[in-house]
């Protein structure tokens, strides 16, 4: 039990990146007010360290603890450790887990044996972040075995895309072994739109939106009357936007040339495509936006790395208001688009003619609206949450079947 003196239930939320796990607890006799939040990162490299942040008072207060973890299973059982030595958490109520690759799954899901399983043989379609991601999960089975955990897949925002945006032109066959485009950052697009809902923006409903998730992973979508109809993510995580160390699109004629020119093999190109490439490839120096924009006066790489982004996404965002004929609303989130002003305004430079038209000194404030009173596009910047979605889907289904458990 966490927590041998308070009342409250509670939910954990977990979100295992490539080398970080982000959680959180949730009040889930409160409206699922989040009482405390934390990262664990750099997990399998030198300097990892566990940061978190606790809102459980009036006030809230951060801190920071070195730790060694070597992969995702030790980083988790080292988190649970941590968790039993900490106060006031309550009755642990249910885990909520962010599960990047669903296949055909669109809703959230209670995780039995037979789940976990068939998770098991999603792997080959993103090894980069489901194998730490099931890691996770047998890890809270193993600290509590008794404890309700939820799967909430990346994937389900956009099971709403037409045929014709989810289709690969390869032969057909392979569509029947499920390789097809199918999007990501669903978790993050679900929050943004019932945000907008919230703020009482039309388009959220009835409209044409324009999602811009950009952090280090970075997409976009294109979203008509409050459903998915493409995004930028295809197959895999890797495809679309140039990111932080992720190349994007790519001509796949670059296989076979790297094969017969550098004999590089297929687990080679994987780290190439995902760890190589991106910001950092281009740049050579950082995959930190941060980094780029101060060098960028001096270095004509970080100025081309930045260019680059810019370039992809205002592209995307061109190619998406042609998808939904318009657009009403356009959304800025994710580390880069939730601070980076200065981005922002490259990639909305030339957008007039859509009517996206940004007030340069909201813009530069991380204003909520950050759009000209002039134009006709709603331009917001809006703090994504992914954990309080994971949050609300494991109390929503463990509320209907009735089996949340403590521990």
């Amino acid at each position: 039990m966490l927590c041998q003196t308070a009342l409250m239930r509670t939910v954990l939320t977990l979100n295992g990146g490539s080398s970080s796990i982000r959680f959180a607890f949730f009040d889930a006799d409160h409206a699922g007010r989040k009482v405390l939040a934390g990262k664990l990162d750099r997990i399998g490299l030198p300097g990892t360290h566990l940061s978190v942040e606790d809102s459980r008072g009036a006030e809230s207060s951060r801190s920071s603890i070195d730790v060694k973890a070597a992969d995702h299973r030790t980083a988790g059982a080292w988190l649970f450790d941590w968790l039993a030595s900490q106060p006031l958490y309550g009755t642990l109520y249910g885990a909520g887990h962010r599960v990047v690759h669903g296949m055909q799954h669109a809703a959230p899901e209670r995780i039995t044996v037979d789940l976990l399983a068939e998770l098991k043989t999603f792997a080959p379609y993103d090894p980069e972040h489901l194998p730490r991601e099931l890691e996770l999960i047998d890890t809270v089975r193993r600290v509590h075995p008794d404890l309700p955990q939820v799967a909430c897949f990346d994937t389900a925002f956009h099971r709403t895309m037409p045929r014709v945006a989810t289709l690969l032109p390869i032969p057909l066959r392979y569509a029947s072994k499920g390789v097809q485009r199918y999007g990501f950052h669903g978790l993050s697009y679900t929050f943004l739109m019932a945000e907008l809902n919230r703020q009482g923006d039309p388009a959220a409903a009835g409209g044409r939106v324009i999602l811009a998730h950009l952090g280090n992973g970075a997409s976009i979508a294109a979203v008509r009357r409050g459903k998915s109809i493409d995004t930028s993510m295809g197959f895999t995580p890797a495809a679309g936007l140039v990111m932080s160390t992720r190349s994007g699109d790519l001509d796949p004629g670059l296989v076979s040339f790297l094969a017969l020119t550098e004999s590089m093999d297929a687990p080679a190109f994987q780290r190439l495509v995902n760890h190589e490439s991106g910001l950092l490839g281009l740049s050579e120096t950082s995959s930190d936006i941060r980094d780029l924009l101060a060098s960028e006066p001096r270095d004509a790489r970080a100025a081309d790395a930045i260019a680059s982004f810019c370039y992809q996404a205002k592209k995307w965002i061109g190619s998406y208001a042609a998808a939904l004929g318009g657009l009403d609303t356009l959304v800025f989130a994710g580390g880069i688009g939730e601070n980076a002003p200065a981005i922002r305004a490259r990639i909305c430079d030339g957008l007039g003619f859509l009517g996206i038209e940004l007030d340069d000194a909201r813009n530069g404030q991380n204003a909520p609206s950050i759009s000209a009173e002039s134009a006709s596009v709603m331009v917001r910047v809006i703090r994504t949450d992914e954990e309080s979605v994971i949050a609300a889907s494991t109390m929503q289904v463990l509320g209907q079947d009735g089996k949340g458990g403590e521990s």
